[in-house]
């Protein structure tokens, strides 16, 4: 029998985890934890089971919990929910999907996804509560700091390190040996 967990958040990033959840096959959705029930609806068919101020009910209930919030502009809702689930005691799991590939000597921490087509290489650190989208090449040696999100087809060459609470934007290209933080904005180079 599959482990219940639930999803904190109801948005679009929510939508993408749970098509990640559902093809890797290891949890049973629970339902969607959203900030107001009463303006939210189902998320592909999931129901919202609560909000954010009844976490601590639903911890009772629940072992596992996810965070499905996004990050462009801020990550601080991100942090403050997963911040939350830790307190709570709750276990955050790594959601890796099936089509991605993660080097057995790399190394992901609770809370992190990774999406569809994502490639995580040998010896790379990837930190807490980040998104490593979809296409991402996470390329040796690279270090992400917790709280990141790596956007969709950015690449990360041989030991690129980015700061924690860092976004880099889609289709960003970092060369090799460069340290990032803050917002880099979508088509970046960093040379």
């Amino acid at each position: 029998m599959k482990e219940k967990i639930i999803l904190i958040g109801g948005g679009g990033h929510c939508r993408s985890v749970i098509d990640v959840i559902e093809q890797e096959n290891r949890f049973e959705i629970a339902g969607i934890i959203e900030k107001y029930v009463g303006e939210s609806e189902a998320v592909l068919g999931y129901p919202i089971i609560g909000t954010d101020d009844e976490l601590h009910i639903l911890r009772k209930k629940y072992d596992y919990a996810f965070v499905t919030i996004g990050h462009i502009a801020s990550n601080s809702v991100r942090v403050k929910l997963f911040n939350k689930l830790k307190e709570f005691g709750f276990t955050i799991p790594v959601i890796v999907s099936p089509f991605a590939y993660v080097s057995k000597h790399a190394k992901v921490a609770d809370g992190t996804v990774v999406m569809h087509h994502a490639l995580v290489n040998a010896a790379v650190e990837v930190g807490e509560n980040c998104i490593i989208n979809s296409r991402t090449l996470l390329e040796h040696d690279v270090i992400v700091g917790n709280n990141c999100h790596i956007s969709t087809g950015v690449i990360l060459n041989g030991g690129v390190s980015v700061e924690e609470n860092s976004f880099v934007g889609s289709g960003s290209v970092v060369k090799q040996g460069n340290k990032v933080s803050g917002f880099i904005k979508m088509g970046s180079v960093v040379k």
